[in-house]
């Protein structure tokens, strides 16, 4: 938790939250699939994220190469927020392209 507080204590640790290990997986194209889930294998299960707010990716891979658990294994994967959703944009592109 030191490591956790000391980035908020800086402004760079807007929010984190630890992730249940259940959950429900949907899909199907009206979410008509629900699934008990997630079936990750255990070295890609998500334990939790952090909201980083840092002016570039190699800020947050300095703040990823302090976590405390590495030493034990744990993976960080540090991603950039998509400005927007890949699916949303290739669906407003196909929404063009029928309507032209």
């Amino acid at each position: 938790m030191s490591w956790y507080d000391r980035l908020a204590a800086q402004g760079k640790l807007t929010v984190g939250h630890p992730l249940a290990h259940q959950g429900k997986i949907v899909s199907g194209k009206t979410g008509q699939f629900v699934v008990d889930g997630p079936f990750a294998e255990s070295k890609e299960a998500i334990g939790g994220y952090f909201l980083l707010s840092v002016k570039t990716i190699e800020e947050a891979v300095k703040i990823a190469q302090d976590c405390p658990g590495l030493p034990y294994g744990v993976t960080v994967e540090v991603r950039p927020i998509a400005a927007k959703c890949e699916i949303h944009e290739i669906a407003e592109a196909e929404l063009a392209r029928a309507e032209a």
